[in-house]
């Protein structure tokens, strides 16, 4: 795979994550950062605007052929796909269904204790 198609497949996959888990909004991975930055880890911005400025780089810069710290740059996309996958907990999943009962069963309690 070449450097380009490296770049925008990554930070495409990444724009998709953003979408799904926060809700992001806006052209490209910048701007869907920015859409949701201020839900997000500071170290999950910064690697996120990383990738977004080596695929714009890559893609807008005729001199600019490969990626200077390719290593670096998978590694950024790696870790920053791992932390916004573990933001989507698909409906069923134990770690939600568990959250319901706690503030089901709050509530439950809380409206007993009224009465």
């Amino acid at each position: 795979m070449s450097d380009i198609e490296l770049a925008v497949t990554r930070a495409k996959a990444l724009e998709s994550l953003l979408e799904q888990a926060l809700g992001a909004t806006g052209k490209g991975l910048h701007e869907k950062v920015s859409s949701v930055q201020d839900r997000l880890a500071p170290a999950l911005v910064k690697r996120m605007r990383f990738v977004a400025t080596v695929r714009n780089k890559i893609v807008h810069e005729s001199n600019y052929q490969q990626i200077d710290d390719r290593t670096g740059f998978v590694r950024a996309c790696d870790e920053a796909e791992a932390e916004l996958r573990s933001l989507l907990t698909p409906v069923g999943q134990p770690g939600c269904f568990r959250f319901f009962v706690l503030v089901a069963g709050t509530a439950i309690l809380v409206a007993r204790a009224a009465l």
